[in-house]
């Protein structure tokens, strides 16, 4: 028995030394394997929020990663145009992109779902639905086909509902008004007689400045005190009706991705929820301070008046439930953010709202 005991302990320690050793050398075979990746994206370089971000998300993964995937960030126009991002990653030009999805609408409207939808999930509900419902799953499911990997890594909040150069007093304003506003809500717009025009940030104020434009909408104080939006135009506005909960995208390359160990994939996929999580806290604080500012320079703020929003509300549920059945794909991706913003707006009114009412 004492002899059995000892070759039974004697077997035990054989195998726990023989995994102590075997481990080793697979995680020092990893980690000496390192990546250098470029990020193109849609934003100025270092522009406030947007572009910040991206460097912060860049510079989360080289940390996390303990420098096996180095990141240089380059800014719009540095490699390609703000609007060929998503192009550039798919074919391996790049490895990572940092836009916004609805920017992507010719290459399926599904896309738009998973950037912001006129009256739709705001910044909370709409993480909401990515990380605990289909959202995120869906999403992948549609970028498969452009080979590539798509993450949650930002968010605004609900943004401003724009710069405009003539006051906004019935619906009957919008007919002919020729405005920077992408996505769903350049759709509702044209709707409602409007002309939507899709432009990269850098080219905004000029547009605005020379009248090319009528009115932009582009994030909120913060980006739009950056850009110097108050001396374009004289009139800002309130709620972003078109964006209450705009999310920001990294995409990576499917072909990439796939070779990447599994423990750089879960790095790269918690360094975008840190991301995201940062830049929502980052507008939150910015947002209040450029608001200040923008006051003290006399700036009045103007809330859309109670029709205006109601005849947008209405035009906005005729385009989405149209652009909803557009194919098979954005029909899944509609129902799933459709029957999810039903079952959670209950709540969100239970909570957030009667909460933010209750401090007024």
């Amino acid at each position: 028995m004492a002899i059995k005991r000892r070759n039974f302990l004697k077997s035990i320690g054989y195998s726990i030394l023989g995994s102590s050793l075997l481990l080793p050398k697979k995680s020092t075979s990893s980690q000496k394997t390192e990546f250098n990746w470029k990020m193109v994206t849609s934003w100025p370089k270092n522009f406030p929020g947007l572009g910040v971000g991206a460097e912060n998300l860049a510079k989360i993964i080289n940390i996390l990663s303990n420098n096996r995937i180095k990141i240089k960030v380059f800014g719009a126009n540095e490699l390609v145009p703000p609007l060929e991002v998503f192009d550039y990653v798919s074919s391996g030009g790049a490895e990572m992109g940092h836009s916004g999805a609805y920017y992507w609408k010719g290459k399926s409207q599904a896309c738009q779902f998973f950037s912001s939808v006129p009256f739709g999930l705001n910044a909370q509900e709409m993480n909401a639905w990515l990380y605990y419902g289909d959202g995120l799953k869906l999403w992948e499911k549609l970028y498969m086909q452009f080979n590539l990997v798509p993450r949650p890594a930002g968010n605004t909040g609900v943004q401003m509902g724009g710069w405009f150069n003539k006051k906004i007093n019935s619906p009957k304003d919008l007919q002919g008004l020729k405005m920077r506003i992408p996505g769903l809500g350049g759709e509702v717009l044209a709707r409602a007689g409007g002309v939507p025009i899709t432009l990269p940030g850098s080219e905004i104020f000029t547009a605005l400045q020379t009248g090319a434009i009528d009115a932009t909408e582009w994030v909120g104080p913060y980006n739009d005190r950056a850009f110097g939006l108050h001396k374009a135009a004289k009139y800002y506005y309130y709620p972003g009706w078109h964006e209450p909960g705009p999310t920001l995208e990294c995409i990576i390359n499917r072909d990439v991705y796939n070779k990447l160990p599994n423990d750089l994939k879960h790095i790269i996929d918690i360094s975008c929820k840190a991301a995201n999580i940062d830049m929502l806290a980052d507008y939150t604080s910015k947002n209040n301070q450029a608001l200040q500012y923008l006051i003290s320079e006399n700036i009045i703020i103007h809330e859309f008046p109670k029709k205006v929003m109601t005849f947008l509300r209405k035009l906005s549920m005729e385009v989405i439930d149209e652009i909803g059945q557009t194919d098979s794909i954005t029909q899944e991706v509609y129902a799933s953010y459709k029957k999810f913003q039903k079952e959670v707006i209950p709540w969100t009114e239970l909570s957030e709202k009667s909460y933010i009412n209750s401090r007024e």
